[in-house]
C-alpha cells in the first residue's frame, strides 16, 4: 500500500510541474513571428529574436538568405530589415546603395563568402545604426588604413579564419564604440600595439591561432577596458615580464594550445584582477613552486591536456583565497602531486584530477583544503595503501572529525583500484581502511621517465623522476659512470637553487631482508666540471652535456621500507649531422659494461661477510647470489636484487665455520630498441669463495679441586685454635672487630664453593647460546 502512495504522490507531483512550470518556462524563451512584408525571392522574412553585443533582447526583423549561392545582393529588401543573413554565399562584392537604403540595419551577417577587400563593404557614406558585422571565413589578407571608419557604431567585428597576413596601423580608427574584436586564425607573424589605440572600449580581444612566438612588451597597454583576452593557439613560447601591463581590468585570459615551457608567473602577477585562467594542452613540465602564488581573485584554474607535465611541486598553488575549481585532468604523465602542493586555498570547492597517471592523492592535500566538497579522481592508476586511508577514513570512523566533512567522488563507479594485486579493480570507496597496509613502498610510476632521451652536445639535459611514500622516500640518480648524486639544498626563492655538491658515491642499502650493505670506499674522482645539478624533488639537471654524459641514468627512489628504480637512455648528438642518422648513431660515446668489477671479499667473521667491488659503470640491474657448500647435501642458492650505485654488501645471518661461494651477477641494459648488441650483452658471473670463522672456545675460571678446598679448610681451623690460645689478645680487641674477624673468616671458607658455582653458571650460559644459535640458524635455512 506505501509504495502504491508514494507512487501517485510522485505522478501529481510530476502533473503540476508540467502543467505550471513548463508553460512559463516556454513562454519566457524568445520566439520566431511572420514579418508580412515584400521578401526576396528565396529568401525568408521573420521577427526573430536578436541580443546586442551588451546582451539586450531585441525582436529584431530579420531577411534570412543564408545557403542560396548568391553572387549579387538579392532585391527587394524591406527597408526596416534589423538583420540582414548572408552567409554561405559566392559574394565577392556589394551594391552599397541597397544597404546605405536600410536605416535599420544593426546586424550584417556576410561570413563564408569570398571578399577579399574590405572597402567594398564599408566604402562609401556611413552605416549609423549597424552594431555587428561578420566577414569571418572569406579571403580578407590586409586591412587598409580606417577600414571601417564608416562604422561609427560597431561593437562588434568579426574577422577570424581569414587570410589576414598585415593589417595596417590605423586599420581600426572611428571604431570607438567597439567592443569586441575576432581576428583569430588568420596569418599574423607580430601584433602591432598601435591597433589597439583607436578602441578604447574594447571588453573582448580574440587572437588565437596566429602564428606569433612572441609578444611585444606592454602591447596591450592602451586596451584599458579589456576583460576577456584569448591568445589560443598561437604558438608562444614565452611571455616577457611587461607583455600584459596595462590590462588592469582583465578577468578572463586564456593560452589554450601554445607552446609554454612554464608557467608565465611574472607576467601573470602583471594583472591583479585575473579570475579565469587557461592555461591547457602546454607544454610545461612542472608547476613550480610558487608559481601561482597570491593570484588573490583567480576563482578558476585550467590545466588540462599537457603531455609533458610530469609533477605539481610544493607550494606550487599558494594563497589563491578566492579559487573555488582546479582542473587537472587528462595529462598523461602527471603522476606526482607533492603533499604540500596546495596552501591557503581556502575556499576550493571542485578539484578534477582525473585521467592523469597518479598513484594517490595524499591526505595531506586533503586537509590543506577545508571547503572541498567534490574531487575526480578515475582513470587513474590508483594505490589503495597508506596514502588512502582519507577515502576509506570516511566510511570506516564514525565519530572522527574528518568524517563529518564527506568529499563526494565523481563518477565513483570508475574510480577503481589499481595497486596492490589484492585489491586490483575494487572501488576505492568500497575498500575499507583495514584493507590497506599502514605503510607505502617507494613507486616511481614508468609514465615520469621515457627510455630514451637525445641531446644535443652542448645542449642542457633535464630528467625529471618522482616517487610518492610514506614515510617520504628519499631521491637520488646514479650517472652512467657510477656516480651518485644526492639532492643540493634548496633556497627558499623561487628561481634560486643552492649550487650543487660535489657528486659523492654512498653506497645504498641492500633489499634483501637478511642482508644489510655497509658504508664502502669510492675511489671515482669527483668531477665538477660536469654540472651536475640534482633538485630535492628529483629532478637532474646536466649544463653543457658532452658525449661522455651519453649512457645509462637510473633514479631511485628509497625509504626504509625498500627502493624503487627506473632508468632511461640518454644519446648525444653530435654538432656535426651524421648521415648514417638512427638513435643508436648518437650512443657512439656510450662507454660499453665490461666485467672489471672485481668482486672482492674483504672482512670475514663468524656470522657475516663484507663484500666489496669497483664499477664504473652504473649498473641497474646488479645482483648478488649465495650458496652454503656441504660435501653431502644440495642447499638452496639465495638472491637479493643491488641498487644501482651500490658497490659494497654486508651479507649477514651466515653460519659458522662454513664455506660460502658468492657471485656478482652484474647488469643489463633492457631497452633493445635504443642500445645495440655489445651493449645489452652481459659478462659471466664474477665469483669468490670463504669460509665464516669457527666460535672462540670458552676460556677456562679459576677452579679448585676437593683436595685444594679440604686443605684450605684445614689451615683455616688451624689458624683460628691459634687465635682462641692467645687469649690476652683476644680480651683486647673491642667487640667490633672480633665480629669482623668473624664474617671474614666464615666468607673466606665459603668462597671456594662460589667460585664453582660461578663457573657452573657460565657453562650453562654458554651451552645455552650455543643451542639458540642452532636455532637461529636452523631458522635461516
Amino acid at each position: 500500500m506505501r509504495p502504491t502512495l508514494d507512487f501517485l504522490q510522485s505522478q501529481c507531483l510530476l502533473c503540476v510541474f508540467v502543467g505550471v512550470c513548463v508553460p512559463t518556462v516556454v513562454g519566457s524563451l524568445p520566439h520566431t513571428l511572420p514579418w508580412p512584408v515584400s521578401c526576396p525571392v528565396r529568401c525568408v522574412c521573420q521577427i526573430k529574436p536578436w541580443f546586442s553585443p551588451d546582451s539586450v533582447y531585441h525582436e529584431a526583423p530579420t531577411v534570412d538568405c543564408n545557403d542560396l549561392l548568391l553572387t549579387t545582393l538579392p532585391l527587394p529588401i524591406p527597408t526596416n530589415t534589423h538583420t540582414l543573413r548572408l552567409q554561405s554565399n559566392l559574394l565577392s562584392e556589394l551594391d552599397t546603395e541597397v544597404l546605405h537604403g536600410l536605416p535599420n540595419l544593426t546586424d550584417l551577417d556576410l561570413s563564408q563568402n569570398r571578399f577579399s577587400r574590405v572597402r567594398p563593404i564599408t566604402q562609401g557614406s556611413s552605416l549609423p545604426s549597424l552594431l555587428s558585422l561578420h566577414l569571418d571565413e572569406n579571403h580578407l589578407s590586409h586591412l587598409p588604413e580606417s577600414s571601417f571608419s564608416s562604422l561609427p557604431a560597431l561593437q562588434e567585428l568579426f574577422l577570424s579564419h581569414n587570410n589576414l597576413h598585415s593589417i595596417a596601423p590605423g586599420a581600426f580608427i572611428g571604431l570607438d564604440s567597439l567592443l569586441r574584436l575576432h581576428i583569430n586564425n588568420n596569418r599574423l607573424a607580430t601584433i602591432n600595439p598601435w591597433w589597439f589605440r583607436a578602441l578604447p572600449s574594447l571588453e573582448v580581444l580574440m587572437l588565437g591561432g596566429n602564428p606569433v612566438e612572441a609578444l611585444p612588451e606592454k602591447g596591450f597597454l592602451a586596451l584599458k577596458s579589456l576583460r576577456s583576452l584569448v591568445l589560443g593557439g598561437m604558438g608562444l613560447r614565452g611571455l616577457a615580464e611587461e607583455a600584459l601591463d596595462g590590462l588592469d581590468g582583465l578577468e578572463s585570459l586564456s593560452f589554450y594550445d601554445n607552446l609554454l615551457t612554464k608557467v608565465p608567473t611574472q607576467a601573470l602577477r602583471r594583472v591583479p584582477g585575473l579570475k579565469f585562467l587557461d592555461l591547457n594542452k602546454n607544454r610545461i613540465k612542472l608547476i613550480e613552486t610558487g608559481d601561482f602564488r597570491d593570484m588573490v581573485h583567480l576563482k578558476e584554474l585550467g590545466l588540462n591536456n599537457m603531455d609533458d607535465l610530469v609533477s605539481i611541486e610544493e607550494a606550487a598553488l599558494e594563497n589563491l583565497p578566492e579559487l573555488t575549481k582546479l582542473e587537472i585532468t587528462n595529462n598523461p604523465r602527471l603522476s606526482y602531486i607533492h603533499p604540500k602542493a596546495f596552501l591557503q586555498l581556502s575556499r576550493l570547492e571542485s578539484l578534477m584530477l582525473n585521467s592523469n597517471s597518479l598513484s594517490a592523492l595524499h591526505q595531506h592535500i586533503m586537509v590543506s583544503l577545508p571547503s572541498l566538497q567534490e574531487v575526480s579522481l578515475h582513470s587513474n592508476p590508483l594505490r589503495c595503501d597508506c596514502l588512502f586511508h582519507w577515502a576509506a577514513l570516511q566510511k570506516d570512523t564514525q565519530t572522527d572529525t574528518e568524517a563529518a566533512r564527506m568529499v563526494r567522488f565523481i563518477q565513483p563507479q570508475a574510480t577503481l583500484c589499481s595497486e596492490p594485486p589484492e585489491l586490483r579493480a575494487r572501488r576505492v570507496r568500497e575498500v575499507s581502511s583495514r584493507e590497506m597496509s599502514a605503510f607505502c613502498l617507494p613507486i616511481i610510476p614508468a609514465s615520469s621517465l621515457p627510455s630514451y632521451v637525445g641531446v644535443r652536445e652542448g645542449g642542457k639535459l633535464v630528467l625529471h623522476c618522482r616517487g610518492l611514500a610514506d614515510p617520504q622516500p628519499e631521491m637520488y640518480w646514479v650517472t652512467p659512470s657510477g656516480l651518485r648524486l644526492s639532492p643540493a639544498p634548496r633556497l627558499a626563492t623561487k628561481g634560486l637553487r643552492a649550487p650543487a655538491p660535489c657528486p659523492r658515491l654512498t653506497p645504498t642499502e641492500g633489499l634483501n631482508h637478511k642482508s644489510s650493505s655497509s658504508h664502502a670506499r669510492n675511489d671515482t674522482a669527483c668531477n665538477p666540471s660536469k654540472h651536475y645539478r640534482l633538485l630535492p624533488e628529483g629532478t637532474l639537471e646536466i649544463n653543457k652535456v658532452t658525449p661522455s654524459e651519453a649512457g645509462l641514468y637510473t633514479c631511485v627512489a628509497e625509504n626504509v621500507l625498500g627502493a624503487d628504480t627506473r632508468s632511461v637512455t640518454v644519446g648525444v648528438h653530435s654538432r656535426k649531422k651524421n648521415r648514417k642518422g638512427g638513435k643508436s648513431a648518437n650512443l657512439k660515446g656510450f662507454p660499453l659494461f665490461r666485467v672489471d668489477a672485481g668482486l672482492e671479499v674483504r672482512e670475514v667473521e663468524q656470522h657475516y661477510a663484507v663484500l666489496s667491488w669497483l664499477s664504473r659503470r652504473n649498473l641497474p640491474s646488479t645482483r648478488i647470489s649465495w650458496q652454503a657448500i656441504y660435501s653431502n647435501a644440495h642447499t638452496p642458492i639465495y638472491t637479493t636484487r643491488i641498487l644501482a650505485g651500490t658497490q659494497s654488501f654486508n651479507l649477514t645471518h651466515l653460519q659458522a665455520q662454513t664455506f660460502y661461494r658468492v657471485c656478482l651477477h652484474l647488469g643489463t641494459v633492457h631497452d633493445v630498441k635504443h642500445a645495440n648488441r655489445r651493449l645489452r650483452e652481459s659478462g659471466n658471473p664474477q665469483c669468490a669463495s670463504f669460509k665464516t670463522k669457527d666460535i672462540p672456545e670458552p676460556k677456562p675460571s679459576l677452579q679448585l679441586s676437593p683436595e685444594l678446598t679440604s686443605t684450605a679448610v684445614t689451615l683455616l681451623l688451624l689458624t683460628l685454635i691459634l687465635l682462641l690460645l692467645a687469649g690476652q689478645s683476644w680480651d683486647t680487641l673491642p667487640k667490633e672487630g672480633a665480629q669482623e674477624i668473624h664474617n671474614t673468616l666464615l666468607l673466606e671458607i665459603k668462597s671456594p664453593k662460589a667460585l664453582i658455582i660461578n663457573h657452573n653458571t657460565q657453562e650453562s650460559n654458554g651451552h645455552q647460546a650455543k643451542q639458540s644459535e642452532k636455532l637461529l640458524l636452523h631458522e635461516d635455512c
